[in-house]
């Protein structure tokens, strides 16, 4: 059972240690080489002598407290679902439209498609420092128990859910800019959602919204990404108007 858990878990999730493989570059706007090489600009993480990794610690017992408020868990605990029909589901609320293949498909494929791209740039800081997460360090479950044999080995710096949180805020954003406090808000509360779950320190939070915003950068340099990015707005601004005369 861990096993077909582990296989599942790998295929399900293109954020975890092996997404690039998992993810078909013929899917994503640039490859893994094409990407920004974030070991040539990211620092490393904390060593656990800093003062940084002390406040990685404090948050980490801060997340701990927030777990008693019942409501912000929950939403903690369905962020650790990182799929892209359930960040759709996620999202589509600060949005203001629902995000799938069937009723925004050209905002779907701009979504997807740019989740799938970020996802390879963090790739190789991943695999090479390899950083112990939190629950793992203290011993002690997460709240998503039910992914920690994966993610114990597979390294927490920087983190894969921020990266693609961020991502979708952004991206988001560019389609529906009037709704940009909100989709940041919630991109920035999906990151959070790692340290209340445990799964991330904060310092691996930090850096996964520095590999979001590199992503997004680069994909701005596509001419396919552009070219997706206006019909997606197009779409968005037909659905509106629609909508704002139906109301009337």
């Amino acid at each position: 059972m861990k096993q077909i858990r582990l296989i599942l878990l790998l295929g399900f999730c293109t954020i975890f240690g092996s997404l690039s493989a998992v993810a078909q570059e013929s899917e994503a706007y640039f490859t893994r080489e094409e990407m920004p090489d974030m070991l040539k600009f990211l620092p490393p993480p904390p060593d656990t002598l800093s003062e940084a990794f002390s406040h990685d610690i404090m948050r980490y017992f801060w997340g701990k407290e927030m777990r008693n408020d019942s409501a912000r868990a929950a939403i903690a605990i369905r962020d650790a679902d990182c799929t892209t029909d359930n960040m759709c589901k996620e999202f589509s609320v600060p949005f203001g439209l629902t995000i799938s293949k069937e009723t925004t498909p050209e905002i779907y494929k701009l979504f997807a498609k740019s989740l799938r791209t970020a996802d390879f740039i963090g790739t190789y800081p991943k695999r090479h420092y390899m950083r112990m997460r939190p629950f793992a360090r203290f011993h002690e479950p997460s709240l998503a128990p039910w992914d920690d044999e994966v993610l114990s080995h597979n390294g927490s710096y920087p983190s894969g859910h921020t990266l693609r949180g961020w991502t979708a805020a952004l991206i988001l954003m560019e389609v529906n800019p009037a709704n940009a406090d909100t989709l940041l808000a919630r991109g920035f509360m999906f990151s959070e959602s790692r340290v209340i779950v445990g799964a991330h320190w904060q310092s691996d939070i930090d850096a996964g919204r520095l590999a979001a915003s590199a992503a997004v950068a680069k994909m701005h340099t596509s001419p396919e990404f552009l070219a997706q990015m206006e019909k997606a707005k197009k779409e968005f601004a037909m659905l509106t108007k629609k909508s704002s005369k139906a109301k009337k």
